[in-house]
């Protein structure tokens, strides 16, 4: 078995952990400590952490590849309870119950949920008949994700149970409708859009820039999507035709003769839209159709709820958070303040760094949570832009290597658990150096390998080496 694994793989994580040991220590570090190895230092509580992970990693490659297999369900049943539990955790740390407290020892179940979770959908999805064409099959594996999202959620860890969006991923590689994710782009950029031009007015027009364009994207998406779905391609053109002209006479006589809002016949064009799209699908029978129709109202009613969302159901903070995000608040000194000075510690690196344990921003905590979501602050502070594009390097080449392991799986447990492993690793590694980029909102999601704590690098390592044992059996699975 142990010439089977694939050490290149090994290899990257042990130089991810070294690399990970070296930003805690430069962040935890502070002017005067003499022992960076003392266990009452977080660099050296890290070195305890990194220890039993590959003592953790050794284990998990001598239990038998069925055992991953044979007992998918179970292990996520258990931490389903586990999870379910820690909901009425009376310990609150920073505002979430998402710990459980053991004397000295702190666990995050939702860390281990996610291996449970991608060992579920593999076994579900790989049932003998399972196809995610079948609506029925794909709600099946939607469920699988969604009830851990649901109690994580519910522990008040919002961060962490977006996380799960990453599987999403793996489903658009095991046959998803493209348009699925599509739509859920779709969303996002109505959301951007909408949100940060709502109160900007259009001209001199009383029209508003983010409800016009937003209306406008949903009329060019539903006319690209009959041109592709349905290849109505004459009647595509018409749409985007109709809608384009239509909206420009409207906004000129806005403009020119008698102000007023242009949203309004944006509105009546997508209903007359929306209708068309009704009596072309029961006319020609064509489900297409009826999908297109869904998305073009989904696309409305999303964007007119999230405004209501943001405003009236979103913590004070969350909705500060994401108005800083999209530049509606500066707010340097409050919510903006993480992002702020994070960026000025990465930029204070310049090219080569500062040094290991001589960047300024980091030694001074400046940056808060600089040693667990923040670190990469710290990798750009003190090892500069040619050590950031170095870490960055060896995180994709890790990426690229678990991708080309899953592709040459004999089984579809295989490739399903591998692709959902490396979907979790792009999710986190995107949106945490993003959101320490001021790119991305500021979830709260460690980086792997390098954030300090035990539960996210315990988490992490389960996730890779089981799939490094599963790899390490393909032979046997062709036999």
């Amino acid at each position: 078995m142990l010439r089977s694994i694939d050490w290149w793989t090994v290899a990257i994580y042990v130089a991810l952990l070294a690399f990970g040991w070296i930003s805690v220590c430069g962040a935890s570090y502070s002017y005067g400590d003499t022992d960076i190895f003392s266990l009452d230092t977080r660099s050296g509580m890290q070195i305890i952490w990194i220890g039993t992970s590959l003592c953790l990693g050794f284990v998990l490659l001598m239990l038998d590849s069925r055992f991953y297999d044979t007992f998918a369900y179970i292990l996520y049943a258990a931490l389903l309870l586990l999870l379910f539990v820690t909901i009425f955790n009376p310990h609150q740390i920073k505002g979430s119950r998402s710990w459980l407290v053991l004397g000295p020892l702190r666990l995050q179940p939702a860390e281990f949920a996610k291996f449970a979770t991608a060992l579920a959908l593999a076994k579900v999805m790989s049932v003998y008949g399972f196809t995610i064409h079948n609506m029925k099959h794909f709600a099946t594996a939607l469920a699988v994700v969604l009830v851990p999202m649901m109690f994580i959620v519910l522990q008040k860890e919002t961060g962490s149970a977006l996380v799960y969006l990453s599987f999403f991923l793996m489903f658009y590689r095991e046959g998803m409708p493209g348009s699925v994710l599509f739509t859920g782009v779709a969303m996002v950029i109505y959301f951007v859009v909408g949100i940060r031009f709502e109160e900007v007015m259009l001209m001199d027009t009383p029209t508003s820039v983010g409800k016009f364009v937003v209306l406008m994207l949903v009329q060019v998406f539903t006319a690209g999507m009959v041109y592709v779905y349905c290849k109505a391609r004459r009647e595509a053109w018409l749409i985007l035709g109709y809608c384009l002209g239509i909206t420009i006479l409207a906004l000129l006589f806005s403009e020119f003769v008698i102000p007023f809002d242009v949203v309004w016949v944006q509105i009546i064009l997508t209903v007359a839209l929306c209708l068309w799209l009704l009596w072309n699908g029961l006319g020609s029978r064509i489900k297409n159709y009826y999908f297109i129709l869904l998305f073009a109202i989904g696309s409305v009613l999303f964007f007119y709820s999230a405004d209501y969302v943001l405003n009236n159901v979103m913590e004070p903070h969350q909705r500060v958070r994401i108005n800083v995000l999209l530049g509606l608040d500066e707010d340097l000194a409050g919510a903006g303040y993480n992002v702020h000075q994070s960026e000025i510690a990465i930029g204070s690196g310049g090219l080569e760094g500062k040094g290991f344990l001589n960047g300024t921003q980091t030694k001074l905590k400046f940056v808060p949570e600089q040693d667990t979501d923040f670190i990469f602050c710290t990798v750009g502070e003190e090892e500069g832009f040619l050590g950031s594009s170095a870490v960055l390097l060896l995180f994709l080449s890790l990426i690229l290597r678990l991708i080309h392991l899953a592709e040459r799986q004999p089984m579809r447990f295989g490739r399903i658990y591998g692709y959902s492993v490396v979907s979790i690793f792009l999710f986190h590694l995107f949106i945490n150096v993003g959101m320490v980029l001021g790119l991305t909102p500021v979830i709260g999601i460690p980086l792997p390998f390098f954030s300090y704590g035990g539960s996210s690098l315990w988490g992490f390592t389960f996730l890779l080496f089981i799939f490094l044992r599963i790899d390490a059996s393909r032979e046997m699975s062709r036999r």
